[in-house]
């Protein structure tokens, strides 16, 4: 069966793919353990950026192209605008938040062992800071998960970042 208002629906369709991108492809690009190219965070950071305004057009014009495309069709569509308009929506939410906090969430009452009594291996680097007196050392396997500790040092708050 041929759908009812084609242009609606390709307009719908349309809005519908261009919202989502604009959230995906951040989430997708910029994630803990994987491969970053410049050029990849480069397009990621600058869609995350933009992506708000876009968005929240999106879901509305969804929405109200929804609201046209909703008494002429049948129930096997509604369903598909349904589900199409909640993942609008969810990504215009999502556009609005830092979830990268999410992923790459900060120490801020980092635990530390004695030299003499650590698990480390000799192998293991280690990002190290020195002020004063005080001495700390932040394994790297860590820093690659949370990106940033909060820590003090010799009274100092400091923010180590990998």
């Amino acid at each position: 069966m041929r759908p009812r208002h084609p242009i609606l629906w390709l307009l719908f369709a349309l809005s519908a793919v261009v919202s989502i991108a604009l959230f995906l492809i951040p989430a997708f690009i910029i994630r803990p353990f994987t491969h970053q190219s410049p050029t990849g965070l480069a397009l990621a950071m600058a869609l995350r950026q933009r992506a708000p305004l876009p968005t929240l057009v999106g879901a509305i014009l969804c929405a109200f192209l929804a609201f046209l495309l909703w008494r002429s069709d049948s129930l096997r569509r509604k369903i598909a605008l349904s589900v199409v308009l909640v993942l609008v929506v969810f990504s215009a939410v999502m556009a609005r938040l830092n979830y990268f906090e999410w992923m790459f969430h900060p120490v801020d009452s980092a635990q530390f062992e004695a030299q003499s009594t650590n698990k480390l291996e000799s192998s293991e680097m280690v990002l190290a800071i020195r002020y004063g007196d005080d001495a700390r050392a932040y394994p790297i396997r860590e820093m690659a998960y949370h990106h940033i500790v909060n820590d003090v040092v010799e009274g100092v708050p400091v923010a180590v970042t990998y």
